[in-house]
């Protein structure tokens, strides 16, 4: 086994250096992955442009994908060679909320990625609880998207949805995408409503109504019983509740990263039109790492739900902050970018 190996590691404010760090040797509970594909996930930008990392340096990375290096002592489940991908919540699994099955809620959780060493990085060792095979028909490029779908599932699941259901996604990024081909893929009308005409675009591609007005696709549509806000928008979080319907869900993936503030009129349509809203926090669930993570592998494995197109952009380490900068370049689409770090397929 090799003793070092390369990383991206946040190092301090809009800094991503490529640094030689010690392998690390997995733990009796714990297996060495050879990472293959690793994403970059929306809470990654202000890790980087902001420093908003627990410490300097940190590694960054917590959608990837591998194959199975080494096993700890304990492991005798995994075995070295297999192709899996990896949950990267540690929950503690003593407090209230791990022990009544809502591991999302633990209150001392670790984090791969932005607690402890993340996967942009040659190797990465992990809880063997949390690492997950993937079948042969799913490709390691595509498993690399399996935790941004957890997300969606979790988040749709949390409207509780009725068959032939009108649903309205606001927000056309990856998991807005992803959360209206899921809730089609439940027998709803799903729409999805973007301000940037090229997501739009790939929304259509997917076969997803799409527009960048809500109002129009209401119009056309009709009123949505669920809206699911994946922008993290203030617009968008509080136009949710002025474009669902009496009786309806409304449910909210995005973090504010801003003030959110509420018209009158816009609250009360909370009581006035019986409004259930509720929140989706994280994709885990009892037994752990959760139903989440095995339908997700299964949707893109069957090919129920095609990502290919979603990934914009592939990346080496060694282009180091590239894709960063890439993201914000509002002359571009820019979806789910990855780094190709081993290779593999």
């Amino acid at each position: 086994m090799v003793a070092t190996m390369k990383a991206l590691a946040v190092t301090d404010v809009r800094r991503l250096d490529l640094v030689d760090i010690d392998c690390p040797n997995p733990g009796p509970d714990q297996v060495l992955v050879k990472v293959a594909w690793c994403g970059i996930c929306g809470s990654d930008i202000p890790r980087y442009f902001d420093g908003g990392v627990h410490s300097f340096p940190q590694v960054l990375g917590h959608e990837f994908s591998g194959v199975i290096e080494e096993t700890g002592a304990q492991v005798d489940n995994l075995h070295r060679g297999q192709r899996v991908t990896v949950a990267p919540l540690v929950p503690c699994g003593s407090c209230e909320h791990c022990l009544t099955g809502a591991p999302a809620l633990c209150l001392h959780y670790s984090f791969i990625g932005s607690r402890q060493q993340g996967a942009l990085a040659e190797y990465v060792a992990v809880p063997a609880r949390n690492v997950l095979p993937i079948p042969d028909t799913l490709g390691l490029r595509e498993a690399a998207l399996v935790e941004p779908l957890t997300v969606a599932l979790h988040g749709v699941a949390r409207a509780r949805l009725r068959l032939g259901q009108t649903a309205l996604v606001l927000g056309g990024g990856v998991v807005g995408l992803f959360a209206a081909l899921v809730l089609r893929a439940h027998g709803c009308r799903a729409m999805v409503c973007d301000i940037d005409p090229n997501k739009v675009t790939v929304a259509e591609k997917l076969g997803l109504v799409a527009d960048v007005d809500a109002v129009a696709l209401i119009e056309q549509h009709g009123a949505p019983g669920v809206v699911i806000e994946t922008a993290g928008a203030p617009a968008t979080q509080a136009t949710a509740l002025d474009l669902v319907a009496k009786k309806g869900r409304v449910v909210y993936i995005g973090t504010a990263h801003r003030d959110v503030t509420l018209a009158p009129s816009t609250f009360e349509r909370i009581l006035r039109g019986e409004l259930a809203v509720t929140g989706a926090w994280m994709s885990y669930s009892a037994p752990f790492p959760g139903w989440e993570w095995t339908t997700a592998i299964d949707l893109l494995a069957s090919g129920q739900i095609d990502a290919r197109s979603i990934v914009t952009g592939e990346y080496s380490l060694g282009q180091r902050e590239q894709p960063f900068l890439d993201i914000k370049d509002p002359a571009g689409l820019r979806l789910k970018l990855l780094y190709k770090i081993s290779g593999a397929a």
